[in-house]
């Protein structure tokens, strides 16, 4: 008996072992991960930004003058403070620059906020920023709530 087991285990055909590795489990799981991965981005929408609300770091300045842009496009200007005058409504971006050229010849030191709606879109904002700093105001600030 003891023979008959060395014989096996020397010179009998014993098991081979298969050292493969099955990839095509892997590759299954790895699609379905491509594919949720190439899903979700589609779900936001990144031209929509929900601004935070910010608490209050300083005091506005007494004196200023404020653009008001809405999330329908609509547009107000206005001083406010001491020579504070009724806001006026312009019916696009050129008629406000307008505005604002003749506001800034009348009252240089002023600074200009901007109080854009969380709605509005944030290229308006940063298009009136620009247009405010071409005309050579240097204090362009943003006004929240």
């Amino acid at each position: 008996m003891a023979s008959s087991f060395s014989s096996s285990m020397r010179g009998g055909r014993g098991r081979k072992l298969k050292s493969e590795i099955n990839v095509v489990p892997y590759i299954d799981v790895m699609l379905v991960l491509l594919i949720i991965f190439m899903v979700m981005p589609s779900a936001n929408d990144p031209s929509v930004v929900d601004l935070p609300r910010a608490e209050k770091s300083t005091k506005p300045p007494s004196d200023y003058v404020q653009i008001v842009l809405k999330p329908n496009g609509a547009l107000s200007i206005g001083v406010k403070g001491k020579d504070e005058d009724a806001p006026e409504t312009a019916p696009n971006r050129d008629a406000l620059v307008r505005k604002l050229r003749t506001i800034h010849a009348a009252h240089p030191d002023y600074p200009v906020l901007i109080a854009g709606d969380k709605d509005s879109k944030y290229d308006d904002v940063i298009q009136l920023i620009s247009e405010a700093k071409k005309l050579g105001i240097t204090r362009v600030g943003l006004s929240t709530k």
